[in-house]
């Protein structure tokens, strides 16, 4: 059986920015879609929902069929209702696995799952980011280039106001010094939550394979089918809405 994958993003700047929509035709979250698709193939069905549709493209009936939700927001996170917030943390702690995305840590979803800041040391010089791998072992980790090597990239840095993760997968380091923990496992509830930082509009970075090769082991790692003790996915949405 399929995992049902929810792809969100707000898709405000590939509105509003001529840069960004070249550079992401389909939209950021169409190209997170493609890579998904590209990489676990018939083991997915793909949909994506945005910011402007009718709550958010997350209807209390679409979420609980998804058995992974993947987060990408930056511009208008405070445009997002509270009651889809509260939502989706409802299904996460049943169960649905969450992916947030770069500057995703700083939706009300992720805070709201952290119960902390959440906040970032960051700067936009273009540098290149080196991901690193320090667990090995993890399912997340398979097939990871070390380091995943991204030539230009918005840098993020330490302090970053989370919670000590529960499995730290990734470590990023920047050619201007900074170190940044960028790859973050979290259990809340019966959900699995992963962070993975890079992913900033400016740069291709989702056109990556490597980066999508993370995105794809972590759908499989975060999705609930097959964990002792943890519900099966819920498939009342029909196939055709997917």
């Amino acid at each position: 059986m399929s995992i049902n994958v929810t792809v969100w993003g707000e898709n405000v700047h590939e509105q509003r920015e001529e840069k960004v929509r070249r550079r992401y035709p389909d939209g950021m979250h169409g190209a997170v879609a493609d890579g998904l698709r590209e990489h676990l193939g018939e083991r997915v069905r793909v949909r994506t929902a945005t910011l402007r549709e009718p709550e958010h493209g997350l209807d209390a009936a679409t979420l609980a069929a998804t058995d992974v939700l993947t987060w990408w927001g930056h511009a208008a996170h405070e445009e997002v209702g509270d009651e889809v917030v509260a939502r989706v943390c409802e299904r996460v702690l049943a169960g649905m696995g969450l992916l947030v995305l770069h500057s995703g840590h700083y939706s009300k979803v992720f805070r709201a799952l952290m119960g902390t800041t959440c906040t970032v040391n960051w700067r936009d010089s273009a540098d290149r980011e080196l991901v690193w791998t320090v667990e090995p072992a993890h399912p997340i980790a398979a097939g990871v280039p070390q380091p995943l090597v991204i030539p230009e990239q918005e840098t993020y840095g330490e302090p970053f106001g989370i919670p000590a993760p529960d499995e730290l997968v990734f470590v990023s380091s920047f050619s201007g010094g900074e170190v940044f923990r960028s790859g973050c496992c979290y259990r809340r509830g019966k959900g699995r939550v992963f962070y993975f930082s890079p992913g900033d509009q400016n740069y291709p970075v989702f056109h990556q394979d490597g980066v999508r090769r993370v995105l794809a082991n972590a759908v499989l790692w975060a999705a609930p089918d097959g964990r002792p003790g943890e519900p099966l996915r819920n498939t009342r949405v029909p196939a055709g809405d997917w």
